[in-house]
């Protein structure tokens, strides 16, 4: 019993050591205590064998060493695989597709655009044709306002001058058709009833083998279509009032447009300059006076070929005997306004005129002549009186007449190709304008480093001294 308290007392002692050992330790090295055992790695080994923590010294008393707490959790073996991370759902999609469906959203906005816009047109139709209308006139009118006004004459009697002279000459010309046709209108059925028995006997005769009765069959059917079409044709007639209405009410809209036009035209530009946005203002404001230019030429040069073609062929119809040959040459001039179609339908009038008032050698004769002032217009006027300011492709012509016609009738067909001549011209400059500006940028910010030296190194090759080199040091020629 005497030595309990001794062995007691020692296994005390030798815990307080214990303890003030790792104490000691702790402030050595505040982290060791939860710092996992290091890991050796075993070369011929699949796994890797963790190292043997490093085991306290005995206490003198015999008493086994105290155990660390921290819990100790062991890494990873090296072996597992690792598990790859979903890729983004964009990046799986190929790069082709992505932009396919980038363009393809793009292009339906703009065709829903076009869309509403066609139907905007379409609503509002016989408003913007008069106004087309009126720009029109006013490109052919605006140079004389412009020579009275330097001529010294006040800009609103120029104005007046000229806008009351314009639509006088076009009513007398409008005028002077209806008279024509009326006045002769006597002798042309006449002469239309005996162009029609000339050309039954003709057919007859002909080695077309066509017989009479054949001939009596056609003329027939004619008469029983007219006949049962009769309600057809009434409602034709009143909707040819109603044609009429509106025409008039569309001559008004583009005089009065025409009038303005011609008096503030310079104002009404700057007033819509400002609907722009501040960035594209200043390219829209090169464009603008470019566009009008490509107008005034399109439509000044149309009413120079027309002129010449309407005279030609008037004289040629004048000699060859046929009625109603200065109508007919008015009817070709307003038919060119109209590209490609106005020519064939004018020049084909002109020769059916022929045929059933005098006979199929002097229709023949016309349309010769219809052909061979065509060509001349086409290949010589059209070239150098237009030359290349409103220079547009034969395929975009086309185009732009078939599209026309299909939206607005005739008034679309005519105002098609100066439209299209305009559009070209804007998008020419607008581009131009566009690289000009990346050019001037770019020479704002300076040359890069390397094409600085590469500067230098050429101006030191031929001789020449480099920009910003102090006079007298530049290097001397080999």
């Amino acid at each position: 019993m005497s030595r309990l308290p001794r062995l007691v007392g020692g296994v005390g002692a030798g815990l307080s050591r214990l303890a003030d050992r790792l104490e000691a330790r702790k402030g050595e090295d505040p982290g060791a205590a939860e710092t996992p055992a290091p890991v050796s790695p075993v070369a011929s080994g699949p796994e890797p064998v963790p190292a043997a923590a490093p085991v306290p010294a005995a206490d003198p008393a015999g008493q086994p060493p105290a155990q660390p707490t921290a819990e100790h959790v062991p890494p990873p073996p090296g072996y597992a695989p690792a598990v790859a991370a979903r890729p983004d759902p964009v990046a799986t999609v190929p790069w082709g597709v992505r932009v396919a469906a980038e363009v393809a959203w793009r292009l339906l906005i703009l065709a829903g655009t076009l869309w509403v816009l066609m139907r905007v047109i379409s609503a509002v139709q016989l408003v913007v044709l008069a106004f087309t209308a009126a720009l029109l006139i006013t490109a052919l009118l605006q140079p004389t306002v412009a020579l009275l006004k330097r001529r010294g004459v006040p800009r609103g009697l120029a104005t007046a001058m000229t806008f009351i002279s314009g639509f006088v000459v076009m009513g007398l010309v409008g005028w002077f058709v209806v008279w024509q046709v009326t006045e002769n209108l006597d002798d042309l059925s006449t002469q239309v009833q005996q162009g029609i028995k000339d050309l039954k006997h003709w057919l007859l005769n002909s080695p077309f083998h066509v017989t009479e009765d054949q001939i009596n069959n056609i003329a027939d059917n004619l008469s029983q279509a007219i006949g049962t079409n009769t309600k057809d044709i009434t409602s034709a007639g009143i909707e040819g009032v109603q044609v009429i209405i509106e025409v008039l009410t569309g001559i008004l809209l583009a005089m009065f447009s025409t009038l303005f036009l011609l008096y503030d035209g310079p104002k009404i530009w700057e007033w819509l300059l400002k609907l722009f946005p501040a960035a594209a203002r200043e390219g829209v404001a090169g464009a603008g006076p470019r566009a009008w230019a490509t107008l005034t030429a399109y439509v000044r040069g149309t009413v120079i070929v027309a002129l010449i073609d309407a005279i030609f062929i008037g004289i040629g119809l004048f000699f060859l005997d046929v009625p109603l040959a200065v109508p007919l040459a008015v009817f070709i001039f307003l038919f060119a306004f109209i590209p490609l179609v106005g020519a064939v339908v004018s020049g084909a009038l002109a020769v059916v005129v022929a045929l059933v008032t005098r006979d199929v050698f002097t229709a023949m004769m016309v349309l010769v002549v219809v052909l061979a002032v065509q060509q001349i217009e086409g290949h010589v006027l059209q070239p150098f009186i237009l030359g290349r300011a409103v220079r547009v492709h034969p395929l975009a012509v086309v185009l732009s007449v078939a599209a026309g016609s299909l939206i607005a009738g005739i008034g679309g067909a005519v105002v098609a190709v100066p439209l299209a001549a305009v559009t070209n011209t804007v998008v020419g400059y607008l581009r131009a304008h566009a690289k000009e500006n990346a050019l001037r940028a770019a020479a704002a910010d300076g040359p890069r480093p390397e094409e600085s030296v590469t500067t230098a190194a050429r101006a030191s090759a031929a001789g020449a001294m480099p920009p910003g080199e102090p006079p007298g040091e530049a290097p001397p020629r080999t």
